[in-house]
């Protein structure tokens, strides 16, 4: 298995301390892009299980797909000429990879709750930040995260349809894809042209599996304006957050932060699906923060220290 594409970000970590004053906010920019995007995503997948009984797993994903792939080309506006093979390549597989992503996690959610969804989806960003990282430290915050994912699980998924949790590993293994993939996007396009472009891809690799499933319920008024708020609150929002943040963050990093995302799922559930959490729940929310706050650390000093002394 071959390296992630970590080494060489658009913007170098100096540049991104001393993009701006004070040197910090250089390098927390992109991190609260991240959070940002986390929790728009997770407030959308939310909205997204209240619409699943109207239009189905994978009209749901269809629909956010192709909303959000409307929008983003209209707003983007992105060059279809200038781009040589290799840019098309990569946009093409980024695109399959987010159809794969939501089609998965749809899947899952469909059969599993939103939280142990999340939960075992992450383990894919985790995979990546040990895969990826080059310093030791890095792989003592995947640890700390990765024990705050399984206790967020309950020490177990024994309970769950089995299914399900095949499904939502699937979705962590094209997450991490999707973590790979965007970044190289960002640096072969420029603002978020090379998104819009495999936003489109997957709408239309995944438009025939919706029809097929849900058919003119797809049409309905309500669905279509759920499905379009799912759309932007999953998909153009977060993604587009997401794709700047990794201009000037190491995908290694990225992914230790996307442990967040069960402590988000936690969140949006409670607020939106009414799931209250337990005491063994909020421990692991500590865990995965805890460990998130120290991969942003650890990337912030590495900022400081590339930035020569006046």
């Amino acid at each position: 298995m071959s390296t992630p594409d970590t080494a060489a970000p658009t913007r170098p970590a100096a540049a991104a301390v001393t993009a701006s004053a004070p040197g910090r906010r250089g390098s927390l920019g992109p991190v609260g892009l991240v959070l940002a995007g986390g929790l728009s995503v997770q407030f959308g997948g939310a909205l997204a299980v209240t619409l699943m009984p109207r239009a189905g797993a994978l009209g749901v994903v269809a629909l956010r797909l192709l909303v959000a792939a409307v929008v983003l080309l209209v707003v983007c506006r992105p060059r279809l000429r200038g781009h040589s093979r290799a840019d098309w390549g990569t946009v093409v597989v980024f695109g399959i990879t987010m159809a794969a992503m939501n089609g998965l996690f749809y899947q899952a959610v469909a059969r599993i709750p939103l939280g142990p969804a999340v939960t075992l989806e992450v383990l894919g960003p985790l995979a990546l930040s040990v895969l990826a990282s080059r310093r030791a430290i890095n792989l003592v915050w995947a640890g700390l995260a990765l024990a705050g994912v399984f206790l967020l699980g309950g020490g177990g998924f024994g309970a769950l349809d089995p299914v399900g949790v095949a499904f939502a590993l699937g979705a962590g293994a094209m997450w991490a894809a999707y973590i790979v993939f965007s970044a190289r996007t960002g640096r072969r396009f420029p603002q978020a042209d090379g998104l819009a472009l495999a936003m489109a891809v997957g709408a239309l690799l995944f438009l025939p599996l919706g029809i097929a499933e849900s058919g003119a319920k797809l049409a309905d008024p309500v669905t279509l304006g759920l499905g379009a708020a799912v759309a932007l609150l999953s998909s153009v929002l977060p993604y587009t957050l997401e794709l700047l943040a990794l201009r000037r963050l190491p995908a290694s990093t990225f992914a230790v932060l996307m442990s967040l995302e069960p402590a988000i799922a936690a969140t949006a559930g409670f607020f939106v699906l009414g799931q209250a959490l337990s005491a063994t729940e909020a421990a692991a929310i500590a865990l995965v923060i805890a460990a998130s706050m120290g991969a942003v650390r650890t990337q912030v000093g590495r900022a400081k220290a590339a930035v020569p002394e006046a």
